[in-house]
């Protein structure tokens, strides 16, 4: 066997677990640091842009005032990020699609097999006008029905008759009867 298959590690088991204890704790203090700092961040930034409030000694007309003045200024930071959020949706999409016509340009879109389906003319019409076509046209409005004339059948009221009629001598001149007949 080859001498890389049959080296033994350096370190021992005992002196490799001892690391990774030393490096999870490590790893443990600075965790904690980093959320303590981003504590630290945040109410320095809040204490920065917002000042704090005086909500002793004010009436109740005052306290509703206050909370009627927040509420409009939550609402129009909810309409600007709505607004934001609408343009980024709609520079996605349109990024999405450009990537796309980019990808079909150079030619390595693969097609899906289709089926066979059969599509009504309205169907092939609505895919080739788009689908703002809404309307339905009928072709077979100017075509000309023809109608097959039906067969004249001579009736028979009673089966019966019939039978009675073919069980004579007479019936049977009838059935047996030549072509000269």
């Amino acid at each position: 066997m080859s001498d890389s298959a049959q080296k033994k590690p350096k370190i021992s088991a005992s002196r490799r677990l001892f690391l990774k204890t030393k490096i999870l704790k490590k790893a443990s203090t600075l965790l904690a640091d980093e959320k303590e700092q981003k504590k630290i961040d945040r109410e320095r930034t809040l204490s920065e842009r917002v000042p704090p409030l005086q909500l002793s000694g004010l009436s109740v007309q005052d306290l509703q005032n206050l909370c009627k003045e927040l509420h409009q200024k939550i609402d129009v930071v909810d309409e600007e990020r709505y607004d934001i959020q609408s343009k980024v949706a709609k520079n996605e999409k349109e990024i999405e699609d450009l990537n796309h016509k980019i990808f079909e340009l150079k030619g390595k879109m693969k097609r899906p097999a289709l089926k066979r389906v059969r599509v009504s003319a309205d169907a092939v019409l609505g895919a080739l006008l788009g689908a703002k076509h809404k309307e339905s046209i009928d072709f077979k409005a100017n075509l000309k029905t023809v109608k097959k004339e039906e067969e004249k059948k001579e009736e028979v009221t009673d089966w019966r008759k019939n039978v009675d009629a073919m069980s004579g001598m007479e019936g049977r001149k009838k059935m047996f009867a030549g072509p000269n007949a």
